[in-house]
């Protein structure tokens, strides 16, 4: 599980969480004696408390349209069974006057990812340029006005999960694993954080929503099903961009069709994209041939000598690729060989988050791939500068503590616990079940090959209907994993987002 739940991060992790060696690095250990009141009182280390909460008034312009709203940064505390403040988590709040506007809960994933991602890059009110061809670390880390953004018809709520952005666990890395860094425990604090949040501002009565991006989109299903059937509070919508729904679809690479049915239209996609002629209609008989002849040959194996040949023939024609180098994996395209052998040629790399991003290769002559990930490489500074600037300075969150974008610590410490392997499939359908006024967009970029499209369109194809097939719906974009980085799948997503939300 854990293999395959980092390589459905949001991206791989490159930053130290905040653990007691960031703390003592960072000076953060204070030699004052801590009351039993106070946060961290009882772990044997103290740290200085978070600030209170800050609040700014901004404005953005979208489709002419001004828009003035509110920033907080703020902080929730979670507490133990006992009501000690064993974490706190900080959150990112936008919200606008105006009678009965909608509320949207958003979480990113990793594990070990901050919301700063769907924040600055997907549905916040500013923007900065990431995650897109000849996007560089850098260049100058810059807001501007999101168009994409959602706060037009909702208002937003960013959430950091502990060891992530700024929120902090105050126990050590033992229990901080037992209790924030396991599947199960993650979803019950996230779902209490929510439900404080909502509490606290008087929004009980609102109508709810949730978006979660890649492990997010794990946790989404999960957080939704814990609210309504644990806490008593009930999602209207979901909407899950590029999720990791179910490990077990990518697991068996033996006997399985399933791992190569997943990624072989993604790669198909951006061969289509690199030669201008991708759209929904070019993609349909690649899906079928996916669901239909492909998966068929490729479960037949030595018992139709044909069939291998047959797979190889169209598996070529479909991405492009040299046809020996089909050939000696048999069609069936092992997704870091892919991402290196299709550019190859021009001494690059390509991302698993979007194939047709692409980096230099530093070791173009190793046997394996000895550089991290394009995109996952050239999106951290970006974020973690514009990030840290607007919170500090712009909304005037004083704190001098480290911000983790990404958390390479967390992701370490990250328990999956005996039901993790099953997914949120089994939630996704009970939530959906036990409320008809439910809504769900499951969102993806089709060159996606660390969350591949096909494996949503599979497991939403075997789901009951429930009364209206249209409450839970795939939709594909250009582009990867963050195929909102792309202002045309930004704006498509946002049209389709409105009518989930009842939106004109």
């Amino acid at each position: 599980m854990r293999k395959s739940l980092q390589s459905a991060l949001l991206a791989t992790l490159v930053l130290a969480g905040f653990n007691l060696s960031a703390i003592a690095a960072d000076g953060h250990k204070s030699d004052k004696p801590a009351s039993t009141d106070d946060a961290g009182s009882s772990n044997g280390f103290h740290l200085p408390p978070l600030p209170a909460d800050a609040h700014v008034s901004q404005s953005t312009s979208v489709d002419g349209r001004s828009l003035k709203y509110t920033v907080t940064v703020g902080s929730l505390p979670v507490r133990d069974d006992k009501g000690t403040i064993t974490a706190e988590v900080v959150f990112t709040a936008y919200t606008m006057p105006g009678k009965d506007r909608p509320v949207t809960f958003a979480v990113n994933g990793g594990p070990g990812a901050s919301s700063v991602y769907l924040n600055f890059g997907a549905i916040g009110p500013k923007k900065v340029s990431f995650g897109v061809e000849g996007d560089t670390p850098s260049a100058p880390a810059t807001l501007h006005d999101n168009p994409g953004t959602w706060l037009g018809f909702t208002d937003l709520v960013f959430i950091d999960p502990v060891g992530t952005g700024y929120s902090r666990a105050l126990v050590d890395d033992k229990e901080a694993t037992k209790q924030f860094y396991s599947t199960d425990n993650d979803i019950k604090y996230l779902s209490r954080i929510v439900y404080d949040w909502l509490v606290k501002n008087g929004r009980m009565t609102s109508r709810k929503y949730l978006v979660g991006e890649s492990y997010g989109g794990f946790r989404g299903p999960r957080i939704t099903d814990y609210l309504q059937t644990q806490l008593g509070v009930a999602m209207n919508g979901l909407v899950l961009l590029s999720p990791y729904l179910d490990s077990a679809a990518s697991n068996d690479e033996n006997v399985s069709p399933l791992p190569w049915m997943l990624t072989l239209p993604s790669i198909a996609a951006a061969h289509l994209e690199r030669e201008h002629k991708l759209t929904d209609a070019a993609m349909a008989p690649i899906i079928e041939y996916t669901r239909g002849e492909y998966a068929t040959d490729l479960m037949k194996g030595r018992s139709d000598p044909q069939a291998t040949d047959r797979v190889v023939s169209k598996v070529t024609e479909l991405t492009g690729l040299d046809p020996l180098f089909v050939k000696r994996s048999g069609g069936r395209l092992e997704t870091q060989a892919y991402l290196r052998e299709v550019y190859r040629a021009e001494g690059k790399l390509g991302s698993r988050y979007d194939s047709n991003v692409t980096a230099w290769d530093p070791f173009p002559y190793a046997p394996h791939q000895q550089t991290g990930d394009p995109i996952l490489n050239g999106i951290i500074a970006p974020t973690t500068s514009a990030m840290v600037n607007f919170v500090t300075q712009t909304v005037g969150w004083k704190y001098d503590g480290r911000y983790n974008a990404l958390s390479y610590d967390v992701n370490k410490l990250w328990h999956e616990d005996d039901d993790a392997n099953q997914g949120s499939v089994s939630q996704l359908r009970e939530a959906v079940a036990n409320d008809p006024g439910l809504r769900v967009l499951i969102a993806h970029g089709w060159d996606d090959l660390s969350c591949p499209f096909m494996a949503s369109v599979l497991i939403v194809d075997q789901m009951p209907e429930m009364g209206d097939p249209t409450r839970v719906q795939v939709k594909e974009y250009a582009g990867g994993h963050m195929f909102y980085a792309r202002e045309d799948s930004q704006s498509a997503l946002s049209h389709d987002v409105r009518a989930l939300y009842g939106v004109k």
